[in-house]
């Protein structure tokens, strides 16, 4: 019990949030600026003053000049679990185009993503921000095709890798693959489901809470990584595979939701990201395999999985 308590202990404060984002919305007018902010209110239980370490990490530039910050007023509202906060800005001069950036990861936590959208004259653009692309320069001009594909596959193909949880379940599919074929099987299903879950959740009448997709995207790992543990000639291991990938699938349908990118682009990301990831890992772990099979590495992975998966797990139950 002391060594569980130890490994718990351990893999407690690398169980960042899966699901971390915000948005923003920024209106241009001449050379004044109204910006309204909405982020998760568990975000900031942890900032102090939040009001302030919040707008003092997003700021705006036009023609090389910062615009001003010159009135700021942020609230609780417990009921929708938000903080929210608008900020009025001055610019030198009217913007032709603005520079932003974004270091919300920097107080929340490293996968937080920021979604900016903004207006100025009646045209409009947006950008992410999150520790990989803390900057952007928004030129209120529509995209073009391409544009468009490369910036909604590349959301998707960071999203897919952006938390532990993530990383860690493509981790605990290569462990629980007992041959190449096998791991095959169990990626396309867990894509599958993936894939299915982000696109019917939006015809349900169900809107998963963040909390929740976090709680079972933990559990996913754990239930896995339990399974190669203690049903190693487990049958059907693909079906199961789907079924986890189903879980995962709802935080892509939250992160469609609050973006409204493209579902097709994004996925297609997405899974880009999630075969490179298996196979990179996959060629890893079978060298262990093949090098140190006395040490076990199969289980010893999987139970330093369930560990991990188990602690996220009751995290969120009591965050």
């Amino acid at each position: 019990m002391r060594r569980l308590a130890l490994a718990l202990a351990l893999a407690w404060p690398a169980a960042a949030h899966m699901v971390s984002m915000s948005s923003g919305e920024l209106v241009i007018t001449g050379s004044g600026a109204r910006y309204a902010l909405r982020m998760p209110l568990y975000e900031v239980s942890h900032v102090k003053d939040p009001g302030r370490a919040v707008l003092d990490n997003i700021h705006f530039t036009s023609g090389g000049v910062r615009a001003r910050l010159t009135d700021r007023s942020c609230r609780e509202d417990t009921a929708a679990g938000a903080y929210l906060c608008t900020a009025s800005y001055t610019f030198a001069a009217p913007p032709e185009r603005l520079d932003v950036e974004c270091s919300f990861h920097s107080i929340t936590v490293p996968n937080h993503v920021h979604l900016l959208r903004a207006e100025m004259d009646g045209k409009r653009d947006q950008a992410l921000f999150d520790l990989s692309f803390p900057k952007a320069t928004l030129r209120f001009k529509p995209p073009s095709a391409a544009e468009i594909v490369v910036t909604q596959g590349a959301a998707g193909f960071g999203r897919a890798l952006g938390g532990a949880v993530q990383v860690l379940f493509l981790t605990a599919l290569v462990v629980a693959a007992r041959r190449r074929r096998e791991l095959v099987a169990l990626a396309a299903m867990f894509l599958g489901g993936q894939v299915v879950s982000a696109l019917l959740t939006p015809l349900s009448n169900w809107q998963p809470a963040p909390r929740f997709v976090e709680a079972a995207a933990a559990l996913t790992v754990a239930y896995l990584a339990v399974e190669v543990l203690l049903l190693p000639q487990a049958g059907a291991r693909w079906l199961v595979a789907g079924v986890l990938g189903a879980f995962h699938g709802l935080y892509f349908h939250l992160f469609l939701q609050t973006s409204g990118y493209g579902a097709g682009y994004v996925l297609a990301g997405a899974a880009l990201a999630d075969a490179l990831a298996i196979t990179v890992l996959a060629l890893a772990f079978w060298q262990i395999r093949r090098h140190a099979a006395a040490l076990r590495p199969v289980q010893v992975s999987a139970a330093g999985l369930a560990v991990f998966g188990l602690a996220c797990f009751l995290l969120r139950l009591r965050s």
